[in-house]
């Protein structure tokens, strides 16, 4: 069984469209401070994958504003909680900043080597990344080889977007400023949200590939 570390149960649904069997499972993984979504989603799987003693996806996303140096990214929850959307919608279209997207990065682990593929692969800091793979399947998140000796498969989806004044009533965080195709996201059903959406868009590839890998 997969399991999706998250206790976002909306992710999961959303990850049922492309995947066969995914369980949700709530764990408190560290979230590292970096300026890119890989190091910071394959340090999670690293950690939650130690906890569930199998197959698991942890995902990190942000908004990327271009204009402002694609602030918040990274940051976006940490910005949404100080600053607040609506404040962020108001210095990007203050400094005519109004191209964005949306970036989501799945990340997966499973204790076991990969083939190369188009797709990046994170080693972290390499530590003890010549240790049996049941030494390391038996570690915990208080062994130093967590940190950085599993490799992390990552998968990108982005969609581009622009920053607007906030509509809509659905959704969540950036969604009412953030506008695809004519409407905000927080104005699209959930379907529609999902069939485009940069996580969406990272789960059909993550899917397409674990197929694969199951077979």
């Amino acid at each position: 069984m997969l399991s999706y570390v998250t206790t976002n149960e909306g992710k999961v649904r959303e990850a049922r469209d492309y995947l066969d069997a995914v369980e949700s499972v709530a764990f408190d993984y560290t979230e590292i401070q970096a300026d890119e979504l890989g190091p910071i989603a394959a340090r999670g799987a690293r950690e939650a994958y130690a906890h569930v003693g199998g197959p698991v996806i942890v995902d990190d996303a942000g908004l990327f504003v271009e204009g402002l140096g694609g602030f918040p990214g990274p940051y976006s929850a940490y910005v949404e909680e100080t600053l607040g959307v609506e404040r962020v919608g108001e210095l990007a279209r203050r400094a005519g900043a109004t191209r964005a997207y949306f970036r989501c990065v799945i990340a997966y682990c499973d204790g076991a080597p990969f083939e190369a593929t188009p797709e990046p692969i994170d080693y972290g800091d390499r530590r003890g990344h010549d240790l049996a793979a049941d030494e390391r399947a038996t570690a915990t998140t208080d062994d130093a080889v967590v940190a950085g000796d599993l490799p992390v498969r990552l998968f990108e989806g982005a969609v581009p977007g622009r920053i607007v004044e906030p509509r809509g009533d659905g959704g969540f965080g950036y969604d009412p400023i953030f506008e695809h195709d004519g409407r905000t996201f927080a104005e699209m059903a959930t379907a529609e949200k999902n069939a485009v959406s940069h996580r969406g868009r990272a789960l059909a590839k993550f899917g397409e590939w674990y197929q694969e890998r199951s077979d």
